[in-house]
């Protein structure tokens, strides 16, 4: 018996989906069936090419989650443009820079957590309402590993990614008897554009940490997410999937 994962008559919302991860989430979706919708501070004209040949329709907004008068404003506009949004795929996020604790920059610190929490929190709200309406919803944030294992020089994007671990448990809660799940993916070592930030020098020392010895590819990220948006993961809430691997896993 095969499973298929069947999204249609459905409307995902991804932040941060003109480039990686976010990019691959959302043509994953729009193969299962679902409308697609991107905010992005970038274009995604190109991502939106995309879901349009796979047959499903595509909005885009550049928005900056961060913001919630944007975000409700895009949101506005896509539900007037597709009908609803059923899905959020709380992707957007940020990783531009390491220091260790003490020299830590306040700015970027406040920065980071506005685009990596709060804007899954404005994202969430915005959508919320609708979910409830209509007694279903589907809720997935990207979290990482160094939300739970901690980063050296990440104090700020390891605060921001197991905040949203928080965050996904508390709508799980509060969305259960709604209809409505909430969950969380954990990437590990994954190769997309953010991995390139890594000093060339801990690239093979991440990768050797992992038990399968190998970078992730995004769409072992992207295949996870989408189960988890559908109706076969609706007794599935209120979890941390470790899309990682095994580099969590500690060995002798």
């Amino acid at each position: 018996m095969s499973i298929e994962i069947d999204l249609s008559g459905r409307v995902a919302l991804i932040t941060g989906g003109a480039r990686g991860l976010g990019r691959v989430h959302a043509r994953t979706l729009a193969r299962a069936g679902a409308d697609v919708a991107i905010l992005d501070v970038l274009a995604a004209d190109e991502s939106a090419d995309e879901i349009r040949g796979l047959g499903r329709k595509a909005v885009t907004a550049v928005c900056d989650v961060a913001e919630r008068a944007q975000v409700d404003a895009a949101v506005t506009e896509i539900v007037g443009e597709l009908g609803s949004v059923d899905i959020l795929v709380a992707n957007a996020g940020l990783l531009d820079h390491l220091a260790r604790f003490e020299a830590q920059e306040p700015e970027l610190w406040e920065r980071d957590l506005r685009v990596n929490l709060t804007g899954a929190f404005n994202c969430a709200q915005a959508v919320w309402p609708q979910m409830l309406g209509r007694g279903w919803g589907r809720i997935v944030a990207t979290s990482s590993v160094v939300g739970t294992l901690g980063g050296f020089g990440q104090a700020s994007y390891a605060a921001t990614k197991a905040g949203l671990l928080g965050l996904m448990r508390t709508l799980a809660l509060e969305g259960a008897r709604h209809g409505i799940t909430a969950n969380a993916v954990v990437p590990g070592v994954i190769g997309t554009d953010m991995f390139g930030f890594v000093a060339p020098d801990k690239r093979g020392r991440m990768i050797a940490r992992t038990a399968v010895r190998r970078l992730g590819e995004p769409q072992e990220v992207a295949n996870v997410v989408c189960f988890l948006c559908s109706d076969l993961a609706s007794y599935v809430t209120g979890v941390a999937v470790e899309v990682d691997g095994g580099i969590s896993l500690f060995t002798f």
